[in-house]
């Protein structure tokens, strides 16, 4: 069977690839804490191919970053890059009483060149209090829902994903779900998400340098990173 893996730097995925989730802007919240690590992946992902990088850091109860703070940062860190690779901001929302306020004044940073995308994620391990209401509310306000990593959430099953996609919700895979690198189920339901066509768009959601490391050497059926690739090429949004 491992004649059929490849390794997920090996395979081809990152040329012109757009990642879409990632916790590179420095210094907010549990991803990248320095400039120096930050810039070090971008230059691995120079190498690899990859065009276009969304940062995207948590707003959050835990880090309550204001979108204003979070744009001065970004100016702060594109200051310092000189690649390449185009960099833009936008942040993964949790669907918390924080997020809440903010859509109501609509004090937020979506994703997307037309900034009509949010990004959004919930616990892991419960659904949010008034779940299906918040995400009418998203859509009512003229934005696409876009769930996180829908492939982790452990109280979340088949028919919760197509009741989502039935609400034309929005799908963004963390690649190395693909791996088992957040576990099992997560794995599995990765692989049938994307072999139901659900996904629509990509990333790596990384936080760390050790974690771009260890992702990069983690082997991957083919056939799995080939169906990612469909939906990462061309830009899907």
């Amino acid at each position: 069977m491992m004649f059929f893996k490849t390794t997920i730097e090996d395979s081809g995925l990152f040329r012109g690839y757009t990642d879409w989730h990632s916790h590179l802007l420095p210094g907010v919240d549990d991803g990248i804490k320095t400039f120096d690590d930050a810039l070090h992946i971008l230059r691995r992902y120079e190498e690899l191919g990859v065009s276009h990088v969304w940062l995207t850091p948590h707003v959050m109860e835990d880090y309550p970053n204001r979108p204003a703070d979070l744009r001065d940062r970004f100016a702060e860190f594109i200051g310092k890059y000189s690649g390449n690779i185009q960099l833009h901001l936008g942040s993964e929302n949790m669907l918390d009483c924080l997020f809440e306020r903010r859509l109501e004044t609509d004090d937020l940073l979506p994703i997307t060149d037309e900034a009509d995308h949010l990004l959004v994620e919930t616990s892991y391990f419960s659904e949010p209090v008034n779940f299906w209401e918040t995400i009418d509310l998203i859509q009512c306000r003229g934005y696409h829902v876009v769930l996180a990593h829908p492939e982790r959430y452990r109280y979340m099953d088949h028919r919760d994903y197509i009741r989502l996609k039935e609400k034309n919700v929005k799908f963004q895979l963390n690649v190395p779900s693909l791996s088992g690198f957040y576990g099992c189920q997560a794995r599995d339901n990765a692989k049938w998400l994307l072999s139901k066509g659900y996904y629509d768009l990509s990333g790596f959601d990384l936080h760390s340098v050790k974690s771009l490391d260890f992702i990069l050497h983690s082997k991957v059926r083919k056939s799995l990173l080939s169906a990612v690739n469909s939906i990462a090429q061309p830009h899907p949004l």
